[in-house]
């Protein structure tokens, strides 16, 4: 950052909390301007006019949410590998952030009234690239906010890749905290006929098991592959 645009955020860091815009609020927005301008490399009054008008149009767009400050709301909610992208891009526009998943692969967010963010997601399959892939992504801005398997998700706010994305309004938290579509019940209900196939053949009399192990453990091999190989081609692409 050169010293110009030190001089500019600390204008428009004043001139915000002239507008009496929070503390937290604040400094969180200068970040993610400073990590925005940072990948545009352009100068912050070319891109945002006026530190001065800046600030009143960014107080003027912050969040009158009722509510003490810092009260902090929780979610937590899970979604089917063939949802997840999509509800995570509806759900970071609400100003829910992943803070992690939890041991059963459901994310665990949290939203703070009048300093919430809109958030942006990507997925990634890690598997043993796993430092290359951080190496990657973590220059950008990206956070790591939870693996599940093999898949990796990251997060950073909406501001870094679309500019200032001010929350005007917190629409209530959802009702509904499970979203399995139908491709994700088909997948869960092969591997449950997959393991009832192996026990039956393992305790029945009439079936060889030493023929219908290796072939149900192909089948279940090869139904692995295929949910791998339809989650990959739906996956970020690489930047």
């Amino acid at each position: 950052m050169t010293t110009d645009d030190t001089g500019y955020f600390e204008e428009l860091a004043s001139a915000l909390r002239a507008a009496q815009v929070p503390e937290e609020q604040t400094a969180a927005t200068v970040a993610d301007l400073t990590a925005y301008l940072a990948e545009t490399g352009t100068a912050p009054e070319e891109e945002f006019g006026p530190a001065a008008a800046f600030a009143a149009q960014l107080g003027a767009a912050a969040p009158a949410v009722t509510g003490p400050p810092g009260e902090a709301e929780t979610w937590t909610w899970t979604a089917d590998i063939y949802n997840d992208r999509r509800l995570l891009a509806v759900h970071g526009d609400h100003g829910w952030e992943v803070e992690r998943l939890d041991a059963l692969g459901r994310f665990v967010c949290r939203r703070t009234p009048r300093t919430a963010l809109r958030w942006e997601y990507r997925r990634e399959i890690v598997g043993g690239r796993r430092e290359e892939v951080l190496g990657r992504l973590v220059p950008e801005g990206w956070e790591p906010c939870g693996e599940w398997f093999f898949y990796a998700y990251f997060k950073r706010p909406k501001a870094a890749s679309a500019g200032p994305a001010a929350l005007d309004t917190l629409p209530a938290r959802p009702v509904r905290s499970w979203y399995i579509g139908v491709k994700g019940w088909t997948v869960s209900a092969g591997w449950l006929v997959a393991v009832v196939l192996i026990l039956v053949a393992y305790y029945s009399r009439h079936v060889d098991f030493a023929i219908a192990f290796p072939v149900l453990l192909a089948g279940t091999f090869g139904m692995t592959y295929w949910v791998r190989r339809t989650v990959a081609r739906s996956s970020d692409p690489a930047t």
